[in-house]
């Protein structure tokens, strides 16, 4: 494999849309569609999932005594629109949003939070493409967890624009905190911890 991600299952000019995208296999792999074109991404290795894991753990721990909300981590659709279908390795909703959104096969609309958690072979993806797809989406904050550097960078919207990122740092035992989470504070080394 080239690193490359991207399978090119259209034609040229032809954007694939949700109805193909409930076509392709069953196999293991994160089935995405961004503008159109088709992304696998081979299974997450252990690391990444014990980040995901934490990360799911301490804020479905805050949202147990907060209950505002949602958080859910992949394989769930995030239908964005016809040509725009992700499966973020986390993502949180309000529950006003939830009302929303919330169907019985997916989500059909935008999450409050999207957590992806960087691999050698989405780090640019995650960066580029995707966050403009959540920017344009309407995502409020975007976290990008990178497991190599033990950073995690927070996107958050001002107006129709996310802002320049803020980047935390576990080796200067930062905290993470959101407003979409009053009160909530997670170290990060409770992320990246063993």
């Amino acid at each position: 494999m080239d690193g490359s991600d991207r399978v090119n299952s259209a034609g040229p000019g032809q954007k694939l849309s949700y109805d193909d995208f409930l076509l392709f296999p069953d196999d293991g792999k994160r089935h995405e569609l961004i503008d159109g074109e088709h992304y696998v991404t081979p299974s997450p290795v252990p690391k990444h999932q014990r980040i995901a894991s934490n990360l799911h753990f301490f804020i479905r721990l805050w949202l147990e005594e907060h209950p505002i909300g949602r958080i859910y981590f992949a394989s769930l659709d995030v239908v964005l629109s016809n040509f725009d279908v992700v499966v973020p390795d986390l993502m949180y909703a309000a529950n006003p949003r939830l009302d929303e959104i919330a169907t019985e096969k997916n989500w059909r609309g935008t999450p409050n939070l999207v957590i992806e958690i960087a691999s050698p072979g989405t780090r640019t993806r995650d960066e580029t493409i995707k966050g403009e797809l959540y920017e344009r989406s309407g995502v409020e904050e975007y976290w990008i967890v990178d497991p190599e550097t033990e950073v995690v960078r927070v996107y958050r919207r001002n107006g129709e624009r996310f802002n320049r990122p803020s980047e935390l740092s576990n080796g200067a035992r930062e905290v993470l905190t959101t407003p979409l989470l009053p009160a909530f504070e997670l170290p990060l080394s409770q992320i990246f911890c063993e």
